[in-house]
């Protein structure tokens, strides 16, 4: 059982940045590939990044340049740095872990960015 504890949501003007993190219950080097997810009101949920063992990473096209996935084993701890945020960003944002055969959720954090 893995548990994961977003934080670092808020409101934010356009042009502005946040950082979220994601702590996880257990160690996350033994999971596979860690993402951040969001979901718009009426829309479904996309992926937004993804980090697989400590350097390979992958991007939504609509954020690519924007946003950076990183993790930090010693603190089991994934973080996603957003940058020049745009009103569209707006959304829950929620960690997701895969560690084989289980998908793991945390409870989300609200991202707010006004125009």
């Amino acid at each position: 059982q893995v548990q994961l504890v977003e934080s670092g949501g808020g409101l934010v003007q356009a042009g502005g940045s946040l950082r979220l993190s994601c702590a996880a219950s257990t160690t996350i080097f033994s999971i596979n590939t860690m993402n951040w997810y969001r979901q718009a009101p009426g829309k479904q949920r996309e992926l937004v990044a993804g980090i697989i063992s400590d350097v390979t990473t992958r991007y939504a096209d609509s954020v690519k340049g924007r946003f950076t996935i990183s993790r930090d084993n010693a603190k089991n701890t994934v973080y996603l740095q957003m940058n020049s945020l745009k009103p569209e960003d707006t959304a829950v944002y929620y960690c997701n872990a895969y560690k084989y055969p289980v998908n793991y959720w945390g409870q989300g954090t609200q991202v707010t960015v006004s125009s």
